[in-house]
């Protein structure tokens, strides 16, 4: 049985790809992501770090089922979610919710704030009245960093840090346990990274949310997560603190990404 204090287990998770090629291609399959396992401790942040390629967003998007798993395990406090069907799975997805890599293209540019915030309440709160929801969004907002006034406006009137921290605010909408957060600062300016990185920290501390952290860059992951899990060609190198790994990587790809880290 899964530990209790494990809020997630991933077990022998495989994400498998049709590459096609035709009738005599034989069911060629890729496998971007390969017979991994680990586990994320309630109340921490893990870090998943690697290159393009290696498996890491897929890795989080399987866990949230935008990735068909081929084979493995995932369970969830305890209880399988795997395998389940979809109405049975509809309560957990507003247990775990992800924010996307890129604000510009996640945000819907035909909604509004408000209605962009409060649409998973429409899903998951049916019986929350107008008014209600309105005076949610407007809490959201401001938890960050955000007034309440920018409810009416669109995507377009908002630089790229206002609109991940309004993707955030959505993902906050229905209070989950366990946020996802694929690459949250890739497509930022770096002055706007920062303060994204600060904020999750703060979400963290104040809301005692568990967070999955998806990028490439080993620096960020060194500064906000716990743990850490180091991911080539679909397989997991190396895991460990976050700290101790970035000081004294056992594996050669470790050693690489920390080493390309700029210096100033």
């Amino acid at each position: 049985m899964p530990d209790k204090t494990d809020i997630l287990e991933v077990k022998n998770l495989v994400v498998s790809y049709d590459l096609g090629g035709g009738l005599f291609s034989g069911g060629r399959k890729f496998n971007a992501v390969d017979g991994i396992s680990f586990e994320v401790k309630k109340g921490e942040i893990m870090g998943v770090v690697g290159e393009s390629g290696s498996g890491k967003t897929t890795t989080g998007r399987a866990i949230i089922r935008l990735a068909p798993i081929a084979s493995g395990e995932i369970f969830f406090k305890g209880e399988k979610i795997s395998g389940m069907g979809e109405s049975e799975f509809m309560p957990y997805r507003k247990k775990i919710q992800m924010i996307f890599q890129d604000p510009f293209n996640s945000l819907d540019p035909r909604m509004s704030v408000l209605q962009i915030v409060s649409e998973p309440l429409d899903v998951h709160f049916k019986k929350m009245t107008r008014a209600q929801k309105a005076e949610r969004t407007a809490k959201l907002l401001n938890t960050v960093g955000l007034e309440a006034d920018c409810m009416p406006r669109y995507p377009h009137e908002f630089s790229g840090g206002q609109r991940q921290r309004i993707g955030i605010a959505r993902a906050l909408a229905v209070e989950p346990e366990f946020l996802i957060c694929d690459e949250p600062v890739s497509a930022l300016d770096v002055s706007v990274q920062a303060q994204i990185i600060n904020l999750l920290r703060d979400l963290r501390k104040n809301l005692g949310i568990t967070m999955l952290f998806v990028a490439h860059d080993i620096a960020v992951v060194r500064y906000l997560c716990d743990r850490m899990l180091v991911m080539t060609r679909g397989k997991i190198v190396e895991r460990g603190n976050a700290r101790e790994v970035c000081a004294n990587p056992k594996d050669p790809y470790t050693a690489k990404l920390i080493s390309s880290v700029p210096k100033f």
